[in-house]
């Protein structure tokens, strides 16, 4: 024999901040966030671009006779890291079906996406000028790789372009929490 109610549940107040205010609802999951399957096509973008611009800048042999070129390989170096790492922790989350909300991670995402996008870009706003430097005004694009030069800095263009939102998405969902 069951009893229908055997320890009683007292009702509860609603959950308040002690004003007027009514409680406070979870933001919901925006696409491109971390753990998220748009978070992740992000990643693998920003890995990718990274990759091929380091790939075609290492394989010019003048490559270490300009700075701008070694900060772009070392530039577009750490954004390939960064994004690699960043790439397994998304599949991580989406595999074991949880978001990263926890806000020391959301801080570590949004100051390590700020750096590396900060980095990229620089990087390829450098090679892009030295770029235009050797080819329109030295007249040298027959000596050089120019060609290959102009494909690393648009690569690492495309990586920022990719790397942008995430910082932003980061920074956005970190900005508004209390």
């Amino acid at each position: 024999m069951s009893h229908p109610s055997v320890h009683p549940l007292e009702a509860a107040p609603p959950l308040t901040d002690g004003g007027d205010r009514p409680p406070r609802v979870r933001m919901k999951d925006i696409q491109g966030m971390p753990g998220t399957p748009a978070g992740l096509a992000l990643r693998l973008c920003q890995f990718g671009f990274a990759v091929v611009a380091l790939a075609v800048m290492a394989t010019t042999s003048d490559f270490p006779t300009v700075t701008a070129f070694r900060y772009l390989v070392a530039a577009v170096g750490l954004q390939s890291l960064w994004s690699l790492s960043l790439t397994i922790v998304d599949i991580y989350a989406l595999l074991v079906k949880r978001r990263l909300r926890n806000s020391s991670v959301v801080s570590l995402l949004t100051i390590g996406d700020g750096i590396t996008s900060t980095l990229t870009f620089a990087a390829a706003s450098a090679t892009a000028g030295i770029t235009v430097l050797i080819g329109n005004d030295g007249s040298n694009c027959a000596q050089n790789h120019c060609a290959r030069f102009e494909t690393a800095a648009a690569m690492a263009f495309m990586s920022w372009f990719a790397v942008s939102p995430s910082f932003l998405l980061n920074f956005w969902s970190l900005a508004s929490r209390r």
